[in-house]
C-alpha cells in the first residue's frame, strides 16, 4: 500500500468516526427535544409542580437553577482567576506548581457524588447549613474551581509572550502587565470557559441531591428580602433544581404523568445548556474580534 492510499484511508476513517460522533449527538439531542417539546407551555416554565396532583410547572426549579449557578459563579470565579494568574504568569516550574496541577486533574476528574457527599457531611452536617442553596453553591464550587482553573489557565497562556514584553518595555509593573494587557486578550477565551462550565453547573444533580435538598418550598416572588424565609433570594432555604427534579419524579414515581413532566423539564435542560454553548461562541468570537480589530 502507497502513501497516498493510506493517507485516504486514515482520512476516511477519521471523517467515518466524526460522523458516528455527530450523529449519535444529533440523536441524543434531537429525540429529548422531539419527546419534550411538546409538553412545554409557559404554564409550564412559570408554574409551580404539584408532585400528587400530576399536574404543575417548572417555575420554581428553573428559577434556582439559575439562581445556583449565579451563586456558584460568584463563588468559584474570583478563587479560579487568582489560582490561573498564579499558575500561569508568577508560579515557577518546579515540584511544587506540578502537585498544585495534578491536585486539579484530580479534583477534576472527582465523581460528582463524591462531592455531593462531601458537601452534605462538612457543609449541611457539621456547618449545620441544612439543606440550602449555599450549601449547594459551595459543593458546585468544589465541582466547578478545578475546570473554570484550567479553563482560564489555558486562556492566559494562549496570549503571545510579546503582548507581555510590551508591557513590561513601557513600564509597567508585572502585575499591572497582567491586568491591563494580558487579562484583555485573554477576556474572549476567559469569558467562553465561564459559560462552558456555567453549562456543566447548570445540569448537575448528584451534588445537589446531597447539599440543596430535594424539595422546593413555597417562593414568594413579591418579596425579594433576602432574610425572609420565603423569598427567592434567601440563600438559606432548599432549592430543587431542574435536574434534581427529573431524578426526583422519576424516583419516587408518585406523579401520574411523571414521563410527561421530566420530558418537558429534559427538554427545557437541554436547551438551555445548548444556549450556554452559542453563547460562549457568539460572545467569545465577538470579544476576540473587537480586541484583535480582525473580521
Amino acid at each position: 500500500m502507497n502513501a497516498k492510499t493510506a493517507d485516504k484511508i486514515a482520512t476516511g476513517v477519521i471523517y467515518c468516526l466524526v460522523g458516528i460522533v455527530v450523529l449519535i449527538l444529533v440523536f441524543l439531542i434531537g429525540f429529548i427535544l422531539w419527546t419534550g417539546l411538546p409538553y412545554v407551555s409557559w404554564d409550564f416554565l412559570t408554574g409551580s409542580a404539584n408532585a400528587m396532583g400530576g399536574s404543575g410547572g417548572i417555575g420554581d426549579q428553573l428559577f434556582n437553577s439559575f439562581y445556583l449557578l449565579l451563586l456558584t459563579l460568584l463563588i468559584s470565579f474570583p478563587i479560579a482567576l487568582g489560582a490561573a494568574i498564579y499558575l500561569s504568569e508568577y508560579a515557577k516550574q518546579n515540584w511544587f506548581t506540578d502537585l498544585i496541577r495534578i491536585t486539579i486533574e484530580v479534583l477534576s476528574s472527582l465523581p460528582s457524588v463524591v462531592v455531593g457527599l462531601f458537601g452534605f457531611l462538612l457543609f449541611v452536617i457539621q456547618f449545620k447549613l441544612g439543606f440550602s442553596i449555599i450549601s449547594g453553591a459551595i459543593a458546585l464550587t468544589f465541582f466547578n474551581l478545578p475546570i473554570l482553573t484550567r479553563n482560564i489557565e489555558n486562556s492566559l497562556q494562549d496570549v503571545p509572550n510579546l503582548q507581555r514584553e510590551a508591557g513590561m518595555s513601557l513600564g509597567l509593573s508585572k502585575w499591572r502587565t497582567v491586568i491591563k494587557v494580558v487579562l484583555p486578550v485573554a477576556l474572549p477565551g476567559i469569558l467562553t470557559g465561564i459559560i462552558l462550565s456555567a453549562g456543566r453547573v447548570f445540569g448537575e444533580a448528584a451534588a445537589l441531591i446531597y447539599t440543596a435538598g430535594q424539595s422546593s418550598p413555597s417562593i414568594n416572588y413579591g418579596d425579594w428580602n433576602p432574610l425572609n424565609p420565603t423569598s427567592p433570594l434567601n440563600i438559606f432555604r432548599p432549592a430543587e433544581t431542574l435536574a434534581v427534579h427529573i431524578w426526583k419524579i422519576n424516583s419516587e414515581g408518585v406523579m401520574p404523568n411523571a414521563n410527561q413532566i421530566s420530558a418537558g423539564t429534559s427538554a427545557v435542560l437541554i436547551i438551555a445548556i445548548l444556549l450556554f454553548n452559542f453563547l460562549a461562541r457568539w460572545l467569545g468570537g465577538r470579544l476576540y474580534r473587537r480586541i484583535t480589530a480582525s473580521k
